[in-house]
């Protein structure tokens, strides 16, 4: 027996939603995360999520998970999705089209989509063709799994995670050798947080002194697009950042160039960081994490152009003779967590 539908509130179905939602998370960028789910009186009969870039959208896997038994209730049921359906034609058509050809009658929003091209239009098309529409539903938990998303379309840049690990002393490193310092399960997070962006960036300084691979080596995940602030061309065509599999960007005021997976890229603008964001939003590039090193760091916090910041001390080291940490301005603590003896902590600029 079911519970009447007055009695379950519309917010239990749209975190359902949230949670399909998720589930796309890393493969769906740059388009956004979505979930939709299907009720009719108070059963659950179809759901879905966008699962992949250029793949079938929400709608579209929920209208399709419905059972043979109960196609006859679509046209009785209420849908429920996490952003507002499109109503244009890109790799896949408009949702809006399938959802009054097949008759739903109510459909309830959670927020709605930033894209130009979708922005209103979509609840506006299901208004226009007699269908009732709700807005609103956990809206602020639907613009937060989507806030990538929503700051790129918004600030026409990605959105920028500052990310890093320090001593105990608040020390990042010792100059001249690497230095491991969050433990084991916290490096492997790291390694999910990567899969979850669209591009990772370090400094010239990070990849002379650490070498590294910027992978998702612990995580069986996508690896993200690569970009080095370089200059003066300083790192070796060698390093591990350059090897084959995954694109890199490489940031500087030299020149010019491409060949295969590396694209070697002249900053003309005289504010060197908005010429790097700018030519990122154009490369459809919705999300960065920045992971080093100190003066990459420090540069985007003094310039206040950062969205989350992410801090993992290890409370059982120390570094006397090591390199300072990046030092926070104007900011929030959003929320902390422990790992073992790794400290957590999510920032936020005061105001976000």
């Amino acid at each position: 027996m079911f519970l009447p539908v007055t009695m379950i509130p519309e917010e239990l179905y749209m975190e359902r939603c949230l949670q399909l939602a998720g589930l796309g998370r890393g493969f769906v960028s740059p388009n956004p995360m979505v979930g939709a789910v299907l009720v009719y009186n108070g059963r659950i009969i179809g759901e879905g999520f966008h699962e992949r870039f250029g793949e079938a959208h929400a709608e579209v896997h929920c209208l399709a998970s419905v059972a043979s038994a109960d196609l006859h209730l679509i046209s009785e049921s209420t849908l429920y999705v996490s952003l507002e359906p499109c109503a244009h034609f890109g790799k896949t058509p408009p949702c809006t089209n399938l959802i009054l050809q097949q008759k739903v009658p109510k459909v309830i929003i959670g927020c709605p989509d930033p894209f130009p091209a979708v922005n209103g239009k979509g609840a506006q098309v299901l208004k226009d063709h007699g269908v009732e529409v709700k807005q609103g539903i956990l809206e602020e938990s639907c613009r937060e799994i989507n806030k990538r998303f929503f700051t790129f379309h918004r600030e026409r840049r990605p959105y920028i995670i500052l990310k890093w690990a320090q001593s105990q002393d608040a020390k990042i490193g010792m100059p001249g050798r690497q230095v491991r310092i969050s433990n084991q399960v916290t490096q492997r997070l790291v390694h999910t947080w990567r899969h979850e962006e669209d591009a990772i960036c370090v400094g010239s300084g990070t990849a002379l002194a650490d070498n590294p691979s910027l992978t998702t080596r612990h995580f069986p995940g996508k690896n993200p697009i690569r970009v080095l602030i370089d200059k003066e061309l300083a790192v070796e065509k060698n390093s591990n950042i350059f090897k084959p599999g995954v694109k890199t960007f490489v940031f500087n005021l030299v020149k010019n160039s491409k060949e295969e997976h590396v694209e070697t890229i002249k900053i003309m603008e005289k504010n060197f960081t908005a010429g790097v964001l700018k030519n990122l939003y154009e490369k459809n590039i919705q999300s960065l994490i920045i992971e080093g090193g100190r003066s990459t760091l420090q540069y985007f916090i003094d310039n206040e152009c950062w969205d989350e910041a992410r801090v993992i001390t290890n409370n059982q080291m120390i570094l006397p003779e090591g390199i300072n940490a990046p030092a926070m301005k104007n900011f929030k603590l959003r929320k902390e967590e422990m790992i073992d003896n790794d400290l957590l902590q999510y920032f936020t600029p005061n105001g976000a």
